[in-house]
C-alpha cells in the first residue's frame, strides 16, 4: 500500500541523513534561531473572518505524476504570500513528491508567513529537521502513527516551539488524534491507500473534531464552489496545492478561488 511503503522510505531516508547531520547539529540550529518561527496555529485560526488558506508548493505527485516540475520553491512561496496565503506547506517527501527539506529553507529565505513541513513524518529526528529547516509546523498521520508514538512527536514539537498538524481520513483517525492532544486537526480527502479524493470526507468528519480546536480540510479543492463549500462546512483552513501548481501562475489562480 502506498502509505506503507511511504512511511518506510521516509524512515531509511532520514536515517541516511542523520549519518551526516546529527541530532545535535539539528538541537544547535534551532536553539540558535534569530527568530521564533511564527505561529501556525494563529495563522490558519479562521475566528469571524474568511477560511484561511494554506498554499502549497507541490511539483510532484504520486497519483498524477508532473504537476508543475518548473517551478522553483522560493519564487512560489514568494507569489503566495504577495497574493494573500495565511501560511505555504512545503512538500520535502522524496518519495513520491521529488522534495527534499532543503525546500524548507528556500521557502524560508523568500517568505515570512508559517510553514508547513509536510513529510511522511514518524521519527523525532524529521521533526528536528523540520524545526531547523525553517518550519513552523509539521504533519503528521493519525492512521500511520500509534497512539505512543503519535502523542510523542506532538510534545517534542511543543518543546521545541513547532506545532503539529495532525491529519486524518477515517472516525478511527480523528479519535486518535484527539486522543493523542493534536492541537491542529487535518481531515485528509484523499484516501492514502488508494488515493482517491472526495471532499465530503471534511463534511463528514468535522463534527468529531472538539471545538475550539482549528480544522484544516486538506486536498481535492479545485474550485471556487469548493472553497465556499468548505467554508460553510466550518473549516478554519483549507490546503490547496494541485489546484494551484498546475495553473501557469498559482498565484493568480490562489486569487481567482479565494477571491483575494
Amino acid at each position: 500500500m502506498f502509505l506503507d511503503k511511504a512511511m518506510e522510505r521516509a524512515r531509511v531516508s532520514a536515517g541516511e541523513r542523520e549519518v551526516t547531520v546529527p541530532v545535535s547539529t539539528l538541537e544547535k540550529a534551532i536553539a540558535h534561531r534569530d527568530v521564533p518561527a511564527p505561529s501556525f496555529a494563529a495563522a490558519i485560526r479562521r475566528g469571524e473572518g474568511n477560511v484561511r488558506v494554506i498554499a502549497e508548493v507541490k511539483r510532484f505527485s504520486p497519483s498524477a505524476g508532473k504537476v508543475n516540475a518548473g517551478a522553483t520553491v522560493a519564487a512560489t512561496a514568494e507569489e503566495y504570500e504577495k497574493a494573500g496565503a495565511d501560511a505555504v506547506s512545503v512538500l520535502t517527501s522524496g518519495f513520491g513528491f521529488r522534495g527534499c527539506v532543503q525546500d524548507l529553507e528556500e521557502a524560508r529565505s523568500a517568505c515570512a508567513l508559517p510553514l508547513l513541513c509536510k513529510d511522511f513524518i514518524s521519527l523525532e529526528y524529521q521533526v528536528l529537521e523540520a524545526g531547523a529547516f525553517g518550519a513552523s509546523a509539521f504533519l503528521l498521520i493519525a492512521e500511520a502513527l500509534g497512539h505512543e508514538d503519535l502523542a510523542g512527536l506532538i510534545a517534542r514539537g511543543r518543546e521545541i516551539g513547532m506545532e503539529a498538524l495532525v491529519e486524518a481520513h477515517t472516525v478511527a483517525g480523528v479519535d486518535r488524534a484527539v486522543d493523542a492532544g493534536a492541537g491542529i486537526i487535518g481531515i485528509n480527502n484523499r484516501d492514502l491507500e488508494t488515493l482517491d479524493v472526495d471532499i465530503s470526507t471534511t463534511e463528514e468528519l468535522r463534527g468529531l473534531v472538539p471545538r475550539g480546536c482549528p480544522i484544516v480540510s486538506e486536498s481535492g479543492i479545485r474550485t471556487s464552489d469548493d472553497v465556499t463549500r468548505m467554508a460553510s462546512a466550518g473549516v478554519d483552513a483549507l490546503l490547496i496545492g494541485e489546484a494551484l501548481m498546475r495553473a501557469p501562475e498559482p498565484w493568480i489562480r490562489l486569487k481567482e478561488l479565494t477571491g483575494r
